[in-house]
């Protein structure tokens, strides 16, 4: 069933890995999706290409440092151009890496903040005017650490607690015209620089009632129900094997 047929989705960071599941899960559920990247180019154009040879003028990509002040009025305008609207919006990109207490510098704090609260908070404020014409909503990525913060990963975890409260505020905030709600991941995807060796994986496996890492589309189909759910707003749902229970 095409549920978001007539749709559009902004996905930010939607090029790789989880961004990029989502978008084609939206896509294949009827929505137009526009693909924020940054640095990820080929990606994005290898993405849209695949997506607009299953169905014409249905994808598009969209350039963007979330951190530049311009950033949201370029992904809102993007979409405007692209499709003429903007129904649902996903705030997906994020840095993630570690810094202990003792070593945190303000760099660090402007680069974990900015990305994963900070950025989502303006484009959702931005994004809001039209979403709200469309009686759309938006999906935050969160993290199952947000409530349970993540040994030496005291900043990452705090700006996700963050984003957890302004998906509960912007809920309230923007009803009854746009819903909003959060999915919390667990195990997913593996970092690709190395931050958890074997046997850390093995640990956080052996500490997941499924005994398995999930996969990008597990939390690409959660982003699909909350897009289609319309009488759910202010929930962040964990989406981590069973982990968060267990921790």
């Amino acid at each position: 069933m095409d549920s978001l047929q007539g749709k559009v989705a902004l996905v930010t960071g939607g090029a790789r890995r989880v961004g990029a599941a989502i978008t084609r899960g939206l896509h294949a559920a009827g929505a137009s999706v526009l693909i924020h990247y940054r640095d990820s180019e080929a990606d994005a154009a290898k993405l849209e290409a695949e997506l607009n040879a299953v169905r014409a003028r249905s994808a598009a990509k969209v350039k963007a440092e979330l951190l530049a002040p311009i950033a949201p009025k370029a992904l809102v305008s993007g979409a405007l151009e692209s499709f003429g609207r903007l129904d649902l919006l996903v705030n997906n990109a994020s840095t993630f890496f570690p810094v202990e207490v003792g070593a945190m510098e303000s760099s660090h704090w402007e680069e974990l903040i900015g990305s994963n609260l900070r950025a989502p908070l303006f484009i959702s404020q931005q994004a809001a005017p039209e979403l709200a014409k469309n009686e759309g909503s938006i999906v935050n990525i969160v993290d199952i650490h947000a409530e349970r913060p993540l040994k030496g990963y005291a900043l990452y975890s705090v700006a996700k607690a963050g984003l957890a409260a302004l998906t509960r505020s912007l809920a309230v905030e923007l009803a009854p015209r746009v819903r909003v709600n959060g999915v919390a991941p667990g195990a997913i995807a593996w970092p690709e620089d190395g931050q958890f060796p074997e046997a850390e994986r093995q640990r956080i496996i052996a500490t997941t009632p499924l005994a398995r890492p999930g996969s990008p589309e597990d939390i690409a189909r959660a982003v699909a129900f909350f897009a289609c759910a319309p009488y759910v707003t202010g929930q962040i749902l964990a989406v981590d094997g069973g982990r968060s229970v267990f921790i």
